[in-house]
């Protein structure tokens, strides 16, 4: 074999393993007057939708002030609104910029990535919360984020299911639980399987009230359907809607009864403009976007951050999770938490296996929805 075809083949080995990673740490610049200047990364965060749902999207942004104040990145977060028209040309618009990671999310922006990732095969994307058919095309610049909800949802439950059969203070003797979901879509059953299996890991014969809302932004129909649950006897609900499940904090203030948040903190979100109702938020099961983007941030960086597939990140990584504050501390008998603690460490261990959604499929979540129905 020649040289010039050992030259060859090497150099196409490189590029492809090139496009499996990150591409690692730059190369320091010489500045004008001789000192050298630590390299600057960028990263742009596109969101199909707005700031403000004090859920997943508000937790995207912290993740990016977390790349910004901890890895010192430039960052820039561009909020798409939720006419879906425009999301597409962003993307493809922001493309054609200087950003080393293109960052966005959720099931709204699958089909856009899709469609604009393979036109430009020198930039590197993030997308969060869904992944790319790989199986369709090359997505070898690529990095998709998946989280076991699920695994989070299931250490909801198992409180929800401790609290409804306590002598708690605004407990009811009805072993009834509410879930508020934004859409009757996978990810949203995802969080609703753990939620039930946790349940009736507490209590076989718990039952839940399930009702969806059908929009993530619209906080008085999900107020509606909250209050509608508690009066059915529901006395601690689980919200996870977005910004439609916000309503659902408000039920539970208005009928002093008890709730369990979503995504971002929601008691402490509520702490100081609204002290009432961030006490009867016992607390939120955290869906880490922000962690999971510092992470794949850090792991770019490094040059260890592998394009071209999905990594699915829960409990262990630290990707979802209870929140854990004074009001937590506070108004969660200790036995409680001492009881999650341990559910907790058998999820992470891989002694309880929770099922997820995106495996039984529609039919199996539909029957374990009725099984529990009142």
């Amino acid at each position: 074999m020649n040289r010039k075809l050992i030259g060859v083949m090497l150099v196409a080995a490189l590029l492809a393993s090139a496009m499996l990673v990150g591409c690692g740490p730059k190369e320091p610049e010489q500045e004008q007057n001789g000192d050298v200047e630590e390299p600057k990364y960028k990263a742009v965060l596109l969101l199909a939708g707005n700031l403000g749902d004090m859920s997943f999207l508000d937790s995207a942004n912290r993740g990016m002030q977390m790349i910004k104040e901890q890895l010192g990145w430039e960052v820039k977060v561009i909020e798409m609104g939720t006419d879906p028209s425009a999301w597409e040309p962003t993307l493809t618009d922001v493309s054609t910029q200087d950003w080393d990671l293109i960052i966005t999310g959720t099931f709204n922006m699958q089909t856009q990535i899709e469609e604009v990732a393979p036109k430009f095969p020198d930039k590197r994307y993030v997308l969060f919360d869904v992944s790319v058919d790989y199986t369709k095309g090359d997505y070898s610049n690529v990095y998709s984020i998946l989280y076991r909800q699920n695994e989070g949802s299931y250490l909801a439950g198992a409180l929800a299911a401790m609290v409804t059969t306590s002598d708690m203070p605004r407990a009811n003797e009805q072993k009834l639980i509410g879930f508020l979901g934004g859409m009757d879509a996978p990810v949203i059953n995802d969080f609703l399987v753990g939620y039930i299996e946790g349940a009736k890991s507490v209590d076989p014969e718990i039952k839940v009230v399930v009702s969806y809302v059908e929009s993530y932004s619209d906080p008085a129909k999900g107020k509606e359907m909250c209050l509608a649950q508690y009066d059915m006897g529901v006395d601690i609900g689980f919200n996870v809607a977005g910004g439609s499940g916000l309503g659902q904090l408000d039920a539970a203030k208005e009928r002093g009864l008890y709730a369990i948040g979503v995504d971002s903190d929601q008691a402490m979100l509520f702490k100081d403009s609204d002290p009432e109702k961030a006490e009867l938020v016992l607390t939120s099961m955290l869906k880490r976007v922000d962690n999971s983007l510092f992470r794949a941030a850090k792991l770019f960086q490094e040059g260890k951050l592998e394009f071209g597939k999905a990594e699915s990140l829960g409990l262990a990584e630290d990707a979802v999770g209870l929140a854990v504050n004074e009001f937590y501390e506070k108004n969660v008998p200790e036995e409680m938490r001492t009881k999650l603690d341990e559910l907790a460490q058998k999820v992470k261990s891989g002694e309880i296996q929770v099922p997820s959604a995106f495996d039984l499929g529609p039919d199996a979540v539909k029957e374990l929805r009725d099984s529990v129905a009142p």
